[in-house]
């Protein structure tokens, strides 16, 4: 006889599986979608550098598939960061039925939170990071230098960028769920803030290219977002 217990725990697992299928569909939709539209895409990621490259130099491409691969695939994660909503819902989806509703009225706002958090981060690193970090480097450049950037390498800066910040930005939501859950003392957390804040500028050390200022603009944005975690958080009541 087979143990209830045991299939509903597959039961739980294909559900699982069907989700991530579900999620995986939903962003080659969207995928197929953006196609059309890969060079505009691709002209709005890389304008900030397009724009303050000296007169006379431009992007190049350093492979021969590059001017295909780049668009396309900056493309892939546009689709991938604008299914990010949908793979909350597919989340929500999963977790709620085993949810009591008191429970439900707390996770809502915290996924709306997390969503809006996370598109904030990324819409920060695009136009205050980016073109200020941009600036400074080709404006740094002997001149003697030509400044012609690869598109690969470019891509790879950006994005690199907009995930770190764009993760970095859910700080006060897991500052929130760490003491309102009762894992760790809001007490706790004030006394370990020194080495938090060290910590956060070793995440922006590795998370961000290679330079001091991509990491002081991680590191204290992360450092102000801990301190409004802080702020929005209260010890749960036993």
């Amino acid at each position: 006889m087979s143990d209830p217990n045991e299939m509903s725990y597959i039961e739980h697992l294909k559900e699982l599986r069907s989700r991530i299928i579900r999620m995986f569909l939903f962003a080659g939709f969207i995928l197929i979608c953006c196609l059309p539209f890969t060079n505009d895409i691709y002209t709005l990621i890389s304008s900030p550098m397009i724009d303050l490259l000296p007169s006379g130099s431009s992007m190049i491409a350093t492979e021969v598939a590059s001017p295909f691969i780049a668009p396309l695939r900056i493309t892939i994660y546009t689709a991938l960061l604008i299914s990010v909503p949908y793979f909350f819902i597919e989340l929500w989806g999963f977790i709620s039925p085993g949810l009591y509703k008191k429970e439900k009225a707390f996770v809502i706002p915290l996924i709306i939170s997390s969503i809006i958090l996370f598109y904030a981060g990324i819409v920060f690193a695009y136009w205050i990071v980016n073109p200020i970090i941009l600036s400074f480097f080709i404006s740094a450049a002997p001149d003697s230098i030509q400044v012609m950037t690869d598109i690969n390498r470019y891509l790879d800066f950006i994005l690199k960028l907009f995930f770190a910040f764009g993760f970095a930005f859910e700080i006060p939501i897991a500052t929130f769920l760490v003491i309102t859950t009762g894992l760790i003392s809001k007490e706790r957390i004030k006394k370990m803030r020194p080495y938090l804040i060290i910590s956060f500028f070793v995440v922006g050390m590795f998370l961000t290219p290679p330079d001091i200022f991509s990491q002081l603009f991680l590191a204290i944005p992360m450092w102000l977002l801990f301190e409004l975690g802080l702020i929005i958080s209260r010890d749960p009541v036993n």
